[in-house]
């Protein structure tokens, strides 16, 4: 029975161990340091790990949960851990994915925006730190030893799939382990090239899967975090896995791959929800440009396994393309939110985004603070052409109190967020699926309220 009517809050939170999808967007970036001790030894598939107690909160950091993705391993799909002998240590955050951009931290925005967005996006030293050994998870847990299994909540961090890490500072999640008594994973993978060039073309058996290894490496997480979870305190039947931005596509998606089905049990979708995957035909121009770049025929395939990283990246940045999972008849059969008996369907969704996402990717930009009203409209009209003035003119009643720049971006949010957020929570509802839609619409004071709700 689809389910569209008003969130019975209390019982949705009671489930999923509150509203981490605010939750964790709140959490303070903490330093390491302040640990006061190490943690008891928790037993896991691949051998003990040893983590730090942090104010009560037990903190397990840069856990590998696939084999390194190195040499042969490149542009495969993950491969189980290799057992340890002895204690592993997770006291250190592990490496982020190779990446092509910083992200937000790549671009300069003015007054207290550019300090406060830097705690979301990490810092010069966060980025520096990536390698190919990515394949690592952080847990958070309020008592891997508790008499009661506590609620899971998986994290699958923004940036696109070309950046970003579950490692950055505004993904820690001691606060939401603290004080919402859930145990907290976050995750990194493969990104980019290195986690989506679709070599399937040149040999589709040895290549099988390497338009889609960045994915692959998140069912091996939610994997790992069902054969281990519980030795942390956690509920490897009471999983949600939550994520915004690029991270709501890697939920939507994941939704979608019948491999995934029954590792988790719910999904948040924040400002992120993905409708489609990427198109094969343009996945194998992009590998054609990178292969001619880096000066590799396809009948030597194997030097690419071979190059260092660095080389690969900068190849990559050079031809640009876009990254991401593509179909695939095994593990990603269709699009998201597709077909009415689909494997995910009755895995409750909770979708939706912020009431200006647009502000944040426009407030840097001298002209945005400036726009006057024409300006705005002949933007819009560039954009928008034929309907374009009934479109402002709509937005303009909607919200009397907006000036001209945030009447442009709570046009653009309409457009690049809201519609297709909308779109995902009718699929969902329209395959009997339960469904629960939000808005975040609380203004941030900042420099005078600038960004509104981004």
């Amino acid at each position: 029975m689809q389910q569209r009517d008003r969130l019975d809050r209390r019982r949705f939170l009671k489930k999923t161990g509150q509203w981490g999808a605010l939750a964790l967007a709140a959490s303070q970036p903490r330093a390491w340091a302040i640990a006061t001790s190490v943690t008891p030894v928790v037993q896991t598939t691949e051998g003990p790990v040893r983590g730090l107690l942090d104010e009560d909160v037990h903190t397990f950091l840069g856990i590998p949960y696939a084999t390194p993705p190195l040499g042969k391993l490149r542009f495969q799909a993950p491969a189980l851990p290799v057992p340890r002998k002895g204690i592993f240590d997770a006291i250190r955050l592990g490496h982020s994915a190779m990446q092509l951009s910083s992200g937000g931290s790549a671009v300069s925005y003015p007054g207290l925006i550019g300090p406060a967005l830097s705690q979301v996006y990490g810092s010069v030293e966060d980025i520096m730190r990536q390698g190919e050994d990515c394949l690592v998870l952080n847990v958070w847990t309020p008592d891997p030893n508790g008499r009661k299994k506590l609620p899971v909540m998986v994290w699958f961090h923004g940036g696109g799939f070309n950046y970003g890490s579950g490692s950055w500072p505004a993904y820690d999640g001691h606060n939401l382990a603290k004080h919402h008594d859930v145990v907290v994973v976050t995750v990194n993978h493969r990104l980019n090239a290195f986690g989506f060039l679709n070599l399937t073309d040149i040999d589709p058996e040895r290549f099988a899967d390497s338009g889609i290894a960045g994915q692959l490496d998140l069912v091996r997480s939610l994997e790992w975090v069902r054969d281990n979870i519980a030795n942390f305190g956690g509920d490897p039947g009471n999983v949600t896995i939550f994520g915004q931005s690029g991270g709501g596509a890697k939920v939507s998606i994941l939704h979608a791959m019948p491999h995934a089905q029954g590792l988790f049990h719910r999904c948040i979708i924040q400002s992120g929800a993905a409708l489609r995957v990427g198109d094969s035909a343009d996945a194998a121009e992009t590998t054609e440009k990178v292969l001619r770049e880096l000066d590799i025929s396809r009948d030597k395939i194997d030097t690419l396994l071979e190059l260092d990283a660095d080389r690969i990246r900068a190849a990559v940045t050079k031809v640009g393309g876009r990254y991401g999972p593509i179909l695939n008849n095994t593990h990603i059969p269709e699009h998201p939110f597709e077909g009415r008996t689909r494997p995910g369907s009755s895995v409750p969704v909770m979708v939706g985004t912020t009431k200006d996402e647009m502000t944040l990717y426009n407030v840097g930009f001298d002209w945005w603070r400036n726009l006057s009203e024409d300006q705005m409209r002949e933007r819009i009209r560039a954009q928008r052409d034929e309907h374009a003035e009934a479109l402002i003119d709509a937005y303009e009643k909607f919200y009397p109190d907006y000036d001209p720049r945030h009447i442009y971006t709570a046009i653009l949010t309409g457009r690049q967020f809201q519609s297709a957020t909308t779109l995902a929570e009718r699929k969902v509802a329209q395959n009997s699926g339960n469904v629960y839609f939000y808005v975040f619409a609380w203004d941030c004071p900042l420099e005078g309220g600038i960004l509104k709700s981004p």
